[in-house]
């Protein structure tokens, strides 16, 4: 009886197991395109230019991925996700991957059907208000209405911070960021409260931005980035093996326009990121060159940083937590080797 138990138990989970079963890395090469859900409009991270063709931090990750993959960054079909439905989205199957600044939080990573990759980008929530109200500090917010989000970390934050500080709120809920400037505007609220750096953009987005002050309180910690279904091992690997990869080459000076030089004479750490020494595609399943036609695509993470959200850029991020790990960030690529 128990051997029967036992074999039963072993065939059950060969089959679990079975390579024949469908996996998300063939599927994405059969296909021959990444779907990718984004931010319908995130100054720097997701918007449209005048020809309707995508630009921004996130979509360069899905550029960097397709790339990685496929062979060729335009080889993605953008999808605009909400708030509501950017994870069911990955669960059923819509999107292979979400690049839409989204929080890992112990809750998604648990109870979703969704896995975390690497952090991206690291933020903290904050509000915005009109100059015009002479408020200072957040301490002042007291009694203050305040438009957020549906089911997102922010509406959970907003009121952890004024329960603890004793103070009062009403909350507007809004369903998009847009919706959330215009009653912003049309003073249906005091105070939008989000990450920072959707703060940023939206304020840059607004008539005249200087009238609207960004408060210098960071109420919580906020690490954003790609998130995948739950299951895909191997698709989790190539995703966060991509983001470090560009992280990787920042480090250790490889750039969008020296890959073929550093290939030849590179020491070994950027013979194996860029493929022409180890296993390490293979591993991945994916070809020898996969990190270097990623970084050819769209550089490497500080190449990224300042073309879209850098001093030149009208957000003018300081790299300040987004820094390599070396210059006081958090940035730490893990080991490709």
């Amino acid at each position: 009886m128990i051997a029967r138990t036992f074999l039963a138990a072993f065939a059950s989970a060969a089959i679990f197991t079975s390579p024949a079963l469908a996996d998300k890395l063939d599927e994405v090469k059969e296909r021959g395109v990444l779907k990718c859900g984004i931010h319908p409009g995130k100054a720097g991270f997701a918007t449209p230019d005048a020809n309707g063709v995508w630009q921004g931090f996130d979509i360069d990750y899905c550029r960097a991925l397709a790339a990685a993959v496929l062979g060729d960054p335009d080889k993605v079909e953008y999808s605009t996700m909400s708030s509501k439905n950017r994870l069911t989205a990955l669960v059923s199957d819509e999107i292979d991957v979400l690049s839409r600044t989204t929080t890992f939080t112990a809750t998604r990573d648990m109870r979703n059907g969704v896995d975390t990759t690497t952090p991206w980008f690291y933020d903290g929530q904050g509000f915005l208000v009109k100059k015009a109200l002479g408020v200072t500090s957040t301490a002042e917010l007291d009694g203050a209405v305040i438009c957020t989000y549906p089911g997102t970390t922010s509406e959970r934050n907003v009121n952890d911070y004024f329960e603890t500080n004793g103070m009062s709120y009403k909350a507007l809920i809004i369903e998009s960021t847009a919706e959330a400037k215009a009653a912003y505007l049309a003073d249906r609220c005091d105070v939008i409260t989000n990450d920072r750096s959707a703060l940023a953009a939206n304020r840059v987005g607004m008539p005249n931005p200087d009238d609207h002050v960004l408060m210098p309180e960071t109420i919580s910690k906020e690490p954003l980035g790609p998130y995948v279904k739950a299951g895909e091992g191997r698709w989790r690997e190539v995703a966060t093996w991509t983001a470090m990869a560009l992280i990787s080459a920042e480090e250790l000076g490889v750039t969008q326009s020296n890959t073929a030089e550093l290939a030849k004479t590179g020491g070994p750490a950027i013979k194996r990121l860029l493929g022409s020494e180890g296993s390490i595609g293979e591993g991945l399943g994916l070809e020898a060159g996969w990190a270097r036609a990623a970084i050819e695509a769209v550089g490497n993470y500080g190449e990224l940083f300042d073309r879209h959200l850098g001093d030149a850029t009208p957000l003018a991020f300081e790299r300040g937590l987004n820094a390599q790990w070396s210059d006081g960030g958090l940035l730490y690529a893990y080991p490709i080797r």
